[in-house]
């Protein structure tokens, strides 16, 4: 499948931030505190989602305005009127996570949202629609618009970013600097010039492999593409 040439995106298109999805945001947290020996912030809930977040800097100088993203689904909201985002509703990406939370998906930056999904449809690929989301933080509400399947499935299995665009204020502008960064993001089972559009490299042996850098040393984390059976082991822990 042909992917679109740089030319044929109004903006250009970068890293926002990794997702990593949790049973709950206290075993999200632990896990980020044992693999970057740092705790996450406080994030908030995406009412319309069913969710909430716990958010850490990644930024560096090849990723700026960069960071993690631990999301869970959040007990004490009513289920949501669509499917969760990320596959989260999925039992065997549930299942998945049982053992621990894991690399789900990442999400990618422009500041020409509607075009930069065009030009990924008139390559072939189902972005989903453009919707508007918002949670509220301790400095107000941060706003955006993503682009979302209904069927809250993760494109290419996660190597196909949601695209976002921020309005007015970024989660980044806020959270403190953690000592962790992201170095490099590869992509797999896509066409190359795809990654080269979408800004990080190609011929990763799963969907995504996120290489980063803090305290503890070099953390590579492996994206869950297709769930593996219930009971069986990550292969990255």
């Amino acid at each position: 499948m042909s992917a679109p040439s740089r030319a044929g995106v109004a903006s250009p298109v970068e890293v926002d931030h990794l997702v990593v999805a949790a049973r709950s945001l206290d075993e999200g947290s632990a896990w980020c505190k044992a693999t970057f020996g740092v705790e996450p912030q406080p994030g908030g809930r995406h009412a319309s989602m069913g969710t909430h977040n716990r958010i850490l800097a990644l930024s560096s100088a090849r990723f700026p305005r960069c960071y993690l993203e631990i999301i869970a689904v959040d007990p004490q909201a009513p289920p949501p009127a669509r499917r969760r985002w990320f596959d989260l509703d999925a039992p065997a990406l549930r299942a998945a996570l049982v053992p621990t939370p894991r690399l789900v998906h990442w999400v990618a930056r422009t500041s020409d949202l509607d075009a930069t999904a065009a030009a990924l449809r008139a390559a072939g690929h189902d972005v989903g629609t453009v919707t508007a989301a918002e949670r509220g933080t301790p400095r107000g509400r941060l706003r955006w618009r993503i682009t979302l399947r209904e069927d809250g499935c993760r494109p290419a299995a996660g190597a196909l970013p949601l695209l976002i665009e921020w309005d007015g204020e970024h989660p980044t502008d806020a959270l403190p600097a953690s000592g962790v960064t992201l170095d490099e993001l590869r992509l797999g089972g896509i066409d190359p010039a795809l990654a080269q559009l979408l800004n990080v490299a190609a011929g990763a042996p799963a969907p995504l492999v996120a290489s980063l850098a803090g305290a503890l040393g070099p953390v590579t984390l492996t994206g869950l593409g297709t769930p593996p059976p219930a009971g069986a082991q990550p292969a990255d822990r």
